[in-house]
């Protein structure tokens, strides 16, 4: 029986992603239907806040990973190659 649940759960998770996925995949192509004028100046602002967004992620995943060597070098723990 317990074979059997994570098969169940796998095959679930794939239906319900595809049909997000398929739906909005769909809601955009019936968007992009309406012909609708796409404003150039506020594409280029949210592709410039998506960017500065990316930079600060990065730059935070980098500090924490300092931060964590840091606090592992401090409590002991050897993170040498072997």
């Amino acid at each position: 029986m317990l074979d059997w649940i994570p098969i169940a759960f796998i095959t679930f998770k794939v239906l319900v992603f595809g049909t997000g996925m398929f739906l909005a995949i769909k809601w955009h192509y019936d968007q992009g239907k309406k012909g609708r004028q796409i404003d150039r100046v506020a594409v280029r602002r949210t592709a410039g806040k998506v960017a500065v967004i990316a930079v600060v992620f990065a730059i935070s995943l980098v500090g924490l990973l300092l931060a964590t060597f840091a606090v592992s070098q401090k409590i002991g723990l050897d993170l040498s190659s072997p």
